[in-house]
């Protein structure tokens, strides 16, 4: 990555998102940074999103929609096809706010050993309400392979260099893709995290994954930690049952939220 404004690729996976796309797709668009590759991998949606996505054609680099694997291969064809010195994805409910892009290209190049940077991000609910702050903190390998994770994929920005060696993600993986990639970034490089500033927003709703599947988290994580040597007896292992007592309270208490600000 040079200091010359590098080209930064996002990838969006989408499928059946029409509510919510557009104000993602303009989160990306009318960023005030001018190197941006945009590519949306859509999975064949049949709710109105291919025709909002023919609308922003001329904004994006490149879109599809076609039958695919799921979020994971969607996310993992997009990359595929990146051309950028910088990586990041949005989901197709998520938004960035101003300036994020520019942002997170000046924290990649203040910080060369960096190869993994992230700032903070909002909860939001589904009219784009703020319902609180992701609890972001910084980490780093061991941590991650203690289960504390504490990057909102949101706002986290990775060098491409780096992707070309730890990558693809897991396809195996349906929720903690990203937790993956954090843990692989991570043994090689230094992860940093910029308190202070909200790049993005993480919109919680009940169909999105965060309600509906959270269970299913924490399982994949301890995939990663038994595949790299983890043993049972480790804090990551206890924090897992842990979150089985705690996950209906923690998901009833996301819905107050969200029926709180309906």
């Amino acid at each position: 990555m040079t200091q010359e404004q590098p080209l930064v690729s996002i990838i969006t996976p989408s499928f059946n998102q029409a509510r919510y796309i557009a104000t993602t797709i303009q989160s990306v668009v009318e960023q005030d940074y001018p190197k941006i590759e945009y590519i949306i991998m859509d999975g064949g949606s049949t709710d109105g999103t291919v025709e909002i996505l023919k609308k922003y054609h001329d904004r994006l680099a490149w879109w599809v929609s076609e039958k695919d694997a799921g979020q994971t291969d969607a996310l993992n064809k997009g990359f595929a096809r990146a051309t950028g010195d910088i990586l990041a994805w949005l989901n197709s409910d998520d938004t960035y706010n101003p300036g994020a892009i520019s942002a997170a290209v000046a924290a990649l190049q203040a910080n060369p050993q960096a190869g993994l940077i992230y700032a903070d991000a909002n909860f939001i609910d589904d009219q784009g309400r703020v319902l609180g702050r992701f609890p972001a903190a910084q980490t780093d390998y061991t941590r991650l392979r203690q289960g504390y994770v504490h990057i909102p994929q949101q706002s986290a920005f990775f060098r491409a260099d780096l992707w070309k060696r730890v990558g693809p993600l897991d396809p195996n993986f349906f929720f903690a893709m990203d937790y993956d990639l954090w843990v692989r970034l991570a043994r090689i490089s230094e992860v940093k995290y910029l308190p202070g500033p909200v790049w993005a927003n993480f919109r919680l709703h009940s169909s999105g994954k965060t309600i509906s599947a959270d269970d299913r988290c924490w399982p994949e994580m301890l995939k990663v930690h038994y595949r790299d040597g983890g043993k049972f007896f480790a804090p990551i292992v206890a924090k897992y049952y842990l979150r089985l007592l705690v996950a209906p309270l923690l998901n009833w208490y996301r819905q107050r939220k969200m029926n709180t600000h309906a």
